[in-house]
């Protein structure tokens, strides 16, 4: 089955939905298009790059009422797609298949990022028809090299490997319409396992693999050496020849050359898209997690239900001030969030330098993850 010419992976696909935008510049006060949670803040893994560690907040843990409740609310006040990704391993929860499954049958359009270790057959058999993507972090492609970078055992490499194949043969034999990814967050010194991984990916057979830059908090506390990208263009184009009619190599050109910088201030793109820690705590963006940024914490839904939250001043009074002139996104956040394009998109259609329009054209995979 060849991968969509649609698939849009490193971009935006917020024009597709205008009426949230149009009913944004009247100041409505909009639904989420897409929200992101973890189900829990564990995790098997211990990557190196991993951005977790900066998001440590007051544990609490969702029980399958608070998760359903949240699902519920999320349906009645429109939310399009829930992916359950975030600041935990969500595969470790066991309401992980019943939180996918329940948001599928009520309407919602459902994905997944896993490190894949706990997606046996079995589970994939369950989970994949009611997923419209699943990407697997995957950030070598050498047993010896995966292990160091994400903190496991090597044999864990082949056992993820066999996972892989597993769900491309379930998708293939079912004729499911779901994508399923391998994800590479590339930091200069994992140059060595670019192409390894751009081989492994076309052994494997998934639609894609994409490679993508580390974000890091305004400290740095991470270390990402953005001048060192610059060194990788050779090699990620390299990489990107391993691909067919049916296997992607990705790599995300536009935040690879950013060189870690914004071209904006002004944070618009979190009420289009929003963010749940595996605690609950729900919050304009992952990288205000931390307990640091309390101010931006708009309410937990293990205490209050999602729609209150939602409908709360507070919610709206951050959402507001995010977008004022008084917040400046060029010194007051990390680097290179997931509502970046979304941001640069929506920035410019503020600033008239772009004119975004609903397009005629057929609407590309996962619109509903913008």
């Amino acid at each position: 089955m060849p991968v969509s010419p649609e698939l849009i992976l490193d971009g935006t696909k917020i024009q597709w939905h205008m009426d949230r935008v149009e009913a944004w510049e009247r100041g409505e006060r909009i639904a989420p298009i897409t929200v992101d949670i973890a189900l829990t803040r564990s995790c098997n893994y211990g990557c190196h790059f991993c951005y977790a560690m900066l998001q440590e907040n007051e544990r609490r843990t969702m029980d399958k009422g608070i998760v359903n409740s949240f699902l519920e609310d999320a349906a009645e006040i429109g939310v399009r797609g829930i992916s359950l990704v975030g600041d935990g391993e969500s595969s470790i929860s066991p309401l992980y298949v019943d939180c996918i499954t329940r948001g599928s049958e009520l309407g919602i359009t459902m994905a997944t990022a896993t490190n894949g270790f706990l997606l046996t057959k079995r589970r994939a058999e369950q989970l994949l028809p009611h997923l419209t993507y699943l990407r697997v972090n995957f950030s070598a492609g050498e047993p010896k090299r995966y292990a160091e970078i994400m903190g496991v055992k090597e044999e864990w490499f082949e056992r993820v490997c066999q996972n892989i194949r597993d769900m491309v043969e379930i998708k293939r034999r079912n004729k499911l319409d779901v994508t399923i990814g391998m994800q590479m967050v590339v930091m200069p010194e994992y140059e060595d396992q670019i192409i390894p991984l751009a081989r492994l990916g076309k052994e494997l057979r998934p639609d894609y693999v994409v490679l993508k830059h580390c974000s890091d908090n305004e400290d740095g506390a991470l270390g990402v050496d953005y001048a060192g990208y610059a060194k990788l263009e050779d090699q990620l184009k390299e990489a990107e020849s391993y691909s067919d009619d049916e296997y992607k190599v990705v790599v995300k050109w536009s935040k690879i050359k950013a060189n870690g910088q914004r071209t904006y201030q002004r944070c618009y793109g979190p009420p289009f898209f929003l963010q749940l820690s595996g605690t609950g705590l729900v919050t304009t963006c992952s990288q205000f997690f931390n307990e640091r940024y309390k101010k931006f914490h708009l309410g937990n839904i293990c205490e209050t239900r999602f729609r209150d939250i939602w409908e709360s001043e507070h919610y709206w009074e951050v959402m507001n001030y995010l977008a004022s002139p008084e917040f400046n996104a060029q010194n007051m956040c990390g680097t290179l969030c997931l509502q970046h394009k979304v941001n640069e998109a929506l920035d410019a259609h503020v600033k008239g330098e772009i004119n975004l329009r609903q397009p005629t054209i057929t609407p590309p995979a996962h619109i509903n993850f913008i």
